[in-house]
């Protein structure tokens, strides 16, 4: 029998409950030995329910780390941790998944990337909305050229009320932001990944802290608490790639907007455009008419990994991750796109503190 890829959780909270160990609890040739939380009784209760018989418990992670049998750690922790529980896991020998977004900072981004480039090891970001079948039936085209040069591309994260209550998310100390940090990095994720583009020429954004301070707010996940609400509640950016393009990122948890769009985005090329408005849509122009056409996505599923087919984002997503760390090939997401999207987050950030334009090299 094939040995089985050893891995190790840290951080048995609510995304590791509800992606990373459900989804590798489906793939055949992997195991859940090792389980770490600081609180002791939501490692046991992972490592029950889907741990082998003889998996271990850990408090510290770097206990955890100095099991040599683990080939590979899934950081499920806050995003302050990211970068240290990341970089010390490479350097303990394993490969690492690591939740979205990279880190808390550009710099902790950086250094989680000079870490596996030192190590040899393999590093990837938990974008999983790259494995919707739409997404990557867009993918397709895009990488075909059917849209031509893509020069715009609007990056959606809109919710209107719906302010994650639980954990630390509404904490800047330990989250490094809200909505932007937290949504806004998946539709940034997708559509510098669609547009093939990463060089950043400048970055201008603003944040808004008008809703967050209200009590009894209606909210999809029940009324926030104002005095643990220390992050932006919306926040906006301006991006110029160096090739003259222009991205537009919006991104909220509570804002006074009915058309909600999360984890989507709208390019224009200059061959066809493409959004997600009603299911997806390309739009253009042939023999001097517009066109606009809907692609139908409810055709049979393709396996695109050995037992697994179907249309669950997370489920592929591990299983192509999983897959590069067997047959030693990169993950879909690599470590040098997912910094671009810390480094242009931080931007945004950083515009909206200084009032000012925010150049890269």
């Amino acid at each position: 029998m094939d040995k089985k890829i050893r891995i190790g959780i840290i951080g048995c909270g609510g995304i590791a409950n509800g992606k990373h160990m459900p989804s590798l609890a489906k793939l055949k040739n992997v195991e859940m030995v090792a389980f770490c939380d600081i609180v002791l009784e939501r490692a046991e209760e992972a490592a029950k329910k889907y741990g082998t018989e003889d998996a271990k418990v850990y408090v510290d992670y770097k206990e955890l780390l100095k099991d040599n049998t683990i080939d590979v750690i899934h950081v499920c922790t806050p995003n302050k941790s990211h970068a240290p529980i990341s970089i010390a896991a490479l350097e303990s020998g394993k490969h690492v998944m690591c939740e979205k977004p990279m880190a808390k900072t550009a710099a902790d981004a950086r250094a989680m990337l000079e870490a596996a480039k030192r190590t040899g090891k393999k590093l990837t970001i938990g974008y999983q909305n790259r494995q919707r079948k739409e997404i990557r039936h867009l993918k397709t085209l895009c990488d075909d050229g059917v849209l031509g040069k893509i020069y715009f591309g609007k990056a959606h994260a809109i919710r209107r009320r719906a302010v994650p209550t639980w954990g630390v998310f509404m904490n800047e100390e330990e989250q490094g932001g809200g909505p932007l940090i937290d949504i806004g990095t998946h539709a940034l994720d997708l559509t510098l990944w669609m547009m093939n583009n990463y060089e950043v020429e400048s970055v201008t954004g603003n944040c808004h802290y008008e809703l967050g301070k209200r009590p009894n707010s209606a909210n999809a996940w029940g009324p926030w608490n104002p005095d643990e609400y220390t992050v932006e509640d919306s926040a906006f950016g301006f991006i110029k790639m160096k090739n003259g393009a222009t991205i537009i990122l919006e991104s909220s948890w509570a804002i006074n907007l009915v058309d909600s769009r999360e984890a989507t985005c709208t390019l224009a090329g200059t061959e066809a455009g493409a959004d997600f408005f009603d299911g997806m849509r390309i739009n253009g122009e042939e023999y001097s008419k517009l066109y606009v056409k809907k692609i139908d996505m409810n055709t049979a599923g393709v396996d695109f990994y050995e037992g697994v087919s179907g249309d669950d984002a997370s489920l592929l997503d591990m299983a192509q991750w999983i897959d590069a760390v067997v047959n030693d090939k990169d993950p879909t997401v690599l470590p040098e796109q997912a910094l671009v999207v810390s480094e242009i987050l931080e931007a945004i950030y950083t515009s909206y503190k200084t009032g000012k334009t925010v150049y890269f090299d």
